[in-house]
């Protein structure tokens, strides 16, 4: 079996646990390939089993099954490398939330025994495709996010769900997402946290100017539209805090369930619900802290 790394060599948090990664594969003869900006974690140490190479998709491409070293941003940014290959993901947290990165440092070497195992199921999670009124098209893992643009004024969205209008909504903005992204931007907007295997897609305004405005959970064996209207309005559109470049004004965008997933590794005693409660602190009480 060959893992390979991807990490943001910039972040300080990351280096213990690449470097503990390595020592494991150097301890159990496994290779690990890497890209070369991840050499300077190395500290100029020879290891026999770490191969670099070019860039992550080349070290993607050669490998069975990816590590994702830091938080969440780095899950997405390592989902876009694998892109439709179907390779798994095992995310090592060592940044803060880390609702998809969820493997902590003191359990790698655990973690990475199980790996080696097989003892190991693949969480599969579907993505979103979203096409333009021209015809571009984009993924995303987490959210499409529809916000204003160089104002400081709500902007008008209409939202379409099949042939039915849902609702003409004014606001900061909306956002679609899937039922992994629920705890991501959509959480922070009060939306509703969904688990990841259901079949549905939320739909949250982002501060609606109408307070009985709530957010909606949909099927997602339907298309979402939505319509900028006015179309002169500013509108960014974004797919996981990436900036969509279009080609002109955005007018109109149809929003549906993509045909391919990305497989996240799910290790044995992995719960979900567990990984609500421990990062989201509930049931917690801080009155045993004083």
């Amino acid at each position: 079996m060959t893992f390979c790394v991807i990490a943001n060599s910039e972040k300080k948090a990351v280096k213990q646990p690449f470097l503990d990664i390595v020592n494991w594969a150097e301890k159990n003869k496994v290779q690990i390939i890497i890209d070369q900006k991840l050499k300077p974690l190395l500290d100029d140490q020879r290891f026999d089993h770490v191969k670099k190479t070019n860039n992550e998709f080349e070290a993607v491409n050669l490998c069975d099954i990816v590590i994702s070293v830091g938080g969440d941003g780095t899950m997405l940014w390592a989902s876009r490398r694998v892109g439709n290959s179907g390779k798994p993901i095992l995310g090592v947290n060592s940044g803060r939330m880390g609702f998809l990165a969820n493997v902590q440092q003191e359990k790698i070497a655990k973690a990475l025994d199980y790996v080696l195992e097989g003892n190991y199921s693949l969480d599969k999670r579907h993505l979103l495709e979203a096409t333009t009124e021209k015809g571009k098209t984009y993924i995303a893992f987490n959210e499409f996010l529809f916000t204003k643009k160089g104002t400081t004024s709500m902007i008008t969205l209409v939202a379409k769900f099949g042939d039915l209008f849902i609702n003409k909504y004014w606001a900061d903005g909306i956002i679609v997402s899937t039922p992994t992204g629920s705890t991501a931007y959509n959480l922070s907007s009060g939306g509703p946290i969904v688990m990841p295997d259901t079949q549905v897609v939320t739909l949250t305004p982002i501060n609606p100017h109408t307070l009985t405005t709530r957010p909606l959970v949909l099927p997602s064996d339907k298309v979402i539209t939505i319509v900028v209207e006015p179309p002169e309005q500013e509108v960014l559109f974004s797919n996981d805090g990436e900036i969509c470049e279009v080609d002109g004004p955005l007018t109109s965008v149809t929003i549906k369930r993509s045909d391919y997933t990305i497989n996240l590794v799910k290790l044995p005693g992995q719960d979900y619900f567990e990984t609500l409660r421990t990062k989201l602190m509930w049931g917690a009480d801080f009155r045993e802290r004083r």
